[in-house]
């Protein structure tokens, strides 16, 4: 009898250590499993990352492609402003040019006008003549006129201290050139 006991406490042993054996395997290919699902969705998160980032790289490449085309584009109007600049200004040194010669003709032409192109001291000034800078001489006489005039004695005789233009501005000689 006590074989049969010890046989049966073996068989048990045995079952027992079967048994555990079976459930480790479980528990670790759960514990596989598990990790393994963990990894996956690791992994799909990183691949989303890189897929952004990846995304986010062509855009930059678009946004740097765009901005070295503006640049270029940018560059190409400079030069052409700079070409459309120097044009202007080589035919505006041709027409200083022009005026210079026509001005110098003009001065040998006067006989008011010495070599030097100054004018002869006791000339006759016509007063419809501009002068160089393209003025009306009796705007500048007017001016003048208008400049010594004494407000407060305007005002005393009863005028309008203004010039007449200023006073009546329905007036139609206003916007018309003097004679």
């Amino acid at each position: 009898m006590d074989a049969w006991i010890w046989i049966v406490v073996g068989i048990v042993v045995v079952a027992l250590i079967v048994l555990l054996l079976m459930t480790s395997r479980k528990r670790k290919e759960a514990f596989r499993q598990k990790r393994d699902e963990t990894n996956r969705q690791h992994a799909a998160e990183i691949r989303r990352e890189g897929e952004n980032a990846e995304l986010e790289a062509r855009e930059n490449e678009a946004h740097a492609l765009r901005a070295k085309s503006d640049a270029e584009k940018a560059q190409v109007e400079a030069a052409r402003l700079r070409q459309e600049a120097e044009k202007r200004q080589s035919e505006a040194q041709g027409l200083r040019s022009d005026s210079e010669k026509h001005l110098t003709k003009a001065d040998a032409l006067d006989p008011d006008v010495d070599d030097e192109g100054r004018r002869r001291s006791g000339a006759v000034v016509d007063p419809d003549q501009r002068t160089d800078a393209g003025r009306d001489m009796r705007a500048d006489r007017d001016m003048g006129a208008d400049r010594d005039r004494d407000p407060r004695a305007d005002a005393d005789a009863g005028r309008d201290p203004r010039t007449d233009a200023e006073a009546n501005p329905a007036d139609p000689r206003r916007n018309t050139p003097r004679e």
